[in-house]
């Protein structure tokens, strides 16, 4: 499987392109704006989002509430575009007061490296590209991902461990539906009900002083089978593909499997997870330090994904640029932001790996239909139990 996105910020709409998609695969439009709703909300959240109210229209590849095999093709309308159809016209260039140009670079963006990449004197051609409403796209994707996963036996939540300095205490107890309604009703998408109100305190104050905040979020996958990815090749190992795949998203810059970096601080008796066997289970590992992973692959056990996220970087207070024209300094441009997007952060992530997993499956189990792959991955899993 495969996909594209395009589509600029302000542009008149978001395309994405699917192609590999099983036939006969049952496909709601209603999960996917599910998703789209989630990635909307979350405390910290800026203006935007209450203008868009995003949701999927199919374009090609569906019939009759079935993927056909052909490529599949979504379109999320940018209602915003009403605003900005001059100044983002594909059409000839209009008067210079209407391109709105941008000539001063914001320190954290793509801005000055994309326009020295492509040649821009108008940094507005980067920096709507860039966007983070790209990630609108793929969280679609991901929500598509996930109907071949759950027809699969595979779930997957994701949610905020930290905010700014305020932790929370990872709750894995709870069970699993229980679980994703708690994270769901919460304000910053946390378990931990003790610090929820901290956090939220923590952003309110950022944003009063014109600042940002960014945090952790963890991503967990139940009922990955054994053996996803491959130790023969790099570019092969599932959990490389997923750390470039969270690292991906805008802002994020650090990804950590299970225990990650305290692993450095501990004796390898104390990181590694014992292999035990029992007739019911097959092998399994009897801790999951290691998050699900060995040598590339998954180990049947919950995969545990953890990505950092760096402050928004555009500031209401702002750091100090230079012109790309006058080589003047200068206080960066505001444009409209969030102060904290950390929640909805953690809902593109799970989107993210979402993909990658379902990627994975297939590669591990082609299938031209839907029936095909549950079926493969089925009589897979009881092989496992009896090797």
């Amino acid at each position: 499987m495969r996909y594209l996105t395009a589509g600029e910020s302000h542009g008149p709409q978001l395309t994405v392109i699917v192609e590999g998609l099983p036939s006969q695969l049952p496909f709601s439009k209603e999960k996917i704006d599910h998703q789209l709703s989630r990635r909307q909300k979350g405390h910290g959240r800026g203006r935007r989002m209450q203008i868009e109210s995003d949701q999927v229209e199919i374009v090609g590849g569906v019939r009759f509430g079935k993927t056909t095999g052909a490529p599949v093709a979504l379109v999320i309308e940018n209602k915003d575009w009403t605003h900005w159809q001059k100044i983002m016209t594909p059409s000839p260039d209009p008067q210079d007061e209407e391109k709105r140009r941008i000539s001063r670079p914001r320190p954290g963006h793509a801005d000055l490296n994309g326009a020295i990449k492509y040649n821009h004197r108008d940094m507005r051609d980067v920096l709507e590209r860039s966007s983070a409403r790209e990630t609108a796209a793929r969280v679609a994707v991901g929500a598509v991902a996930r109907q071949i996963l759950e027809l699969c036996q595979i779930r997957l939540v994701g949610h905020v461990l930290r905010i700014g300095e305020v932790t929370a205490e990872r709750i894995l107890e709870t069970p699993w539906e229980q679980m994703i309604e708690q994270i769901d009703q919460s304000p910053v998408r946390c378990m931990d009900r003790s610090v929820e109100q901290a956090m939220m305190d923590l952003i309110d104050l950022a944003k009063k002083e014109g600042d940002s905040l960014g945090g952790v979020v963890e991503v967990m996958v139940e009922g990955v089978p054994v053996g996803l990815g491959s130790h023969v090749q790099w570019d092969r190992k599932l959990d490389g593909r997923l750390a470039q795949a969270i690292v991906s998203i805008n802002a994020f810059k650090g990804v950590e499997f299970g225990i990650g970096f305290e692993a450095a601080e501990k004796l390898g008796s104390q990181v590694h997870d014992e292999i035990a066997w029992s007739k019911e289970r097959g092998f399994y590992r009897k801790t999951n330090r290691l998050g699900g992973f060995e040598g590339g692959m998954t180990t049947g056990e919950p995969l545990i994904i953890r990505g950092v996220m760096k402050p928004i970087p555009t500031l209401y207070k702002p750091l100090m640029s230079v012109d790309i024209d006058s080589k003047e300094p200068f206080a960066a441009s505001i444009e409209r932001s969030d102060s904290c997007a950390v929640p909805a952060a953690s809902v593109v992530a799970e989107n993210v790996v979402a993909w990658e997993i379902a990627q994975a499956l297939l590669e591990k189990f082609p299938a031209d239909t839907i029936d095909e792959l549950v079926e493969q991955v089925e009589e897979y899993r009881k092989r496992v139990v009896a090797f």
